[in-house]
């Protein structure tokens, strides 16, 4: 899967991978991982989602990380919201304010300068939307460029890959262990059955998918 796939999917408005409301794993379990920190939080490939908002409201600063301009220019469109907008290599920056960035560009471009002062990781469509092959170097970048002790909330998506071919991908509990128990430790927090009238689902026509959310620390 290269650049020009997903430049493709915005063009043409193919989405179907975009929350329209809050994530619920993530309204209710990230209260609790953090307390009453208000660390920056990393979100990779974060397309227009509302969490971006919600944790933004919540006090924390954020810094977003999209391939897609039309994301991002979406993102602050679709809020009533304006950015400055500072074109640049490798990544061209949407500032809402001093607390909210969408940097768009590569992810695996990002440096641990870059992400010096983050303190948390949100991914909810990060992993799940690389296939296998690209999936231990995202696991590897974030081992390598995150700083010590950072926290992180990942939210997966399991199925029988004979139902459906991805993205998303199916990735199995075993594999989140495998791909970050080296460098951080990993604990599954919640395991659930998606529902079979969810949206998603019945357009895949996807029975018996699970999802999980774990809390990872970088040792």
């Amino acid at each position: 899967m290269d650049h020009e796939f997903w430049h493709a999917r915005w063009e043409r408005k193919e989405t179907g991978f975009h929350q329209k409301s809050v994530n619920h794993y993530l309204h209710e379990h990230w209260p609790d991982l953090t307390g009453p920190e208000k660390n920056q939080v990393l979100v990779p490939l974060c397309g227009k989602s509302h969490d971006l908002w919600w944790l933004h409201d919540r006090g924390h600063a954020i810094l977003g990380v999209e391939l897609s301009s039309i994301a991002c220019k979406d993102f602050f469109e679709e809020a009533g919201e304006k950015a400055m907008v500072t074109p640049g290599s490798p990544f061209t920056r949407f500032r809402h304010d001093d607390t909210l960035e969408l940097w768009c560009g590569d992810f695996f471009q990002l440096s641990p300068a870059d992400v010096n002062n983050v303190g948390w990781v949100y991914d909810r469509a990060a992993l799940i939307a690389l296939p296998p092959s690209m999936r231990r170097r995202y696991a590897s970048h974030l081992s390598a460029i995150l700083p010590e002790r950072c926290g992180m909330l990942l939210i997966t998506l399991d199925y029988d890959g004979s139902e459906m071919t991805g993205p998303p991908f199916n990735v199995t509990d075993n594999e989140v262990y495998e791909l970050f128990s080296d460098d951080f430790t990993v604990e599954r927090l919640r395991q659930e059955n998606m529902a079979k009238d969810d949206p998603f689902a019945k357009r895949k026509g996807l029975g018996g998918a699970k999802e999980s959310v774990f809390r990872l620390h970088k040792r």
